[in-house]
């Protein structure tokens, strides 16, 4: 297998400031749930948002789509605004921008591997947070997060069902 031509950017600005995730695995949660991979610092945010999943392309490499909601296809409050559309589901292009709510937003980029960063230093500069500001007192356990880890693995491990039913909804009502 040949290493990945691109690197995969997800940059989060929320609550909490800005911050650069690099997007390599099969499945990411997204959400205001601790449990996320990927949190969101929010109370317009709901617990499981958001899930981003890992698909191959014909030449080999991947991409990833994101879809609203979480794997059993509970979608999330306030949906998803993907460059000014509200989408269930979007194949991620380089620099789209994903709206989970007010001030709270995710921007994607796919870069060459060798291509050099033109974001100014301090774009990525994280701010201080005083440790008694942690934690939300919105976090409640939902019964449903147990099942969400489970299909979670399940994806992390090859089973790609929900998402294959995600695009044959997509397909039934026209959506992207």
């Amino acid at each position: 297998m040949t290493a990945p031509r691109h690197n995969h950017l997800l940059i989060v600005e929320d609550n909490k400031g800005r911050r650069e995730y690099t997007l390599d695995s099969s499945v990411y949660s997204i959400g205001r749930d601790p449990k996320c991979d990927i949190r969101l610092v929010s109370q317009f945010v709901s617990r499981r948002h958001a899930t981003l999943v890992q698909l191959p392309n014909e030449d080999g490499s991947y991409y990833y789509r994101i879809v609203d909601g979480n794997l059993k296809g509970r979608p999330s409050a306030n949906g998803l605004l993907i460059n000014g559309r509200k989408l269930q589901a979007h194949d991620l292009q380089d620099e789209d921008k994903i709206v989970f709510g007010p001030q709270v937003y995710a921007v994607y980029y796919l870069l060459k591997r060798d291509a050099i960063s033109t974001v100014p230093p301090d774009e990525f500069d994280i701010t201080l947070i005083s440790p008694n500001m942690v934690g939300d007192p919105e976090d409640i356990e939902d019964e449903d997060d147990d099942d969400d880890e489970d299909e979670i693995t399940q994806l992390r491990n090859g089973n790609t069902s929900r998402i294959h039913r995600v695009e044959d909804d997509l397909m039934e009502t026209g959506g992207n």
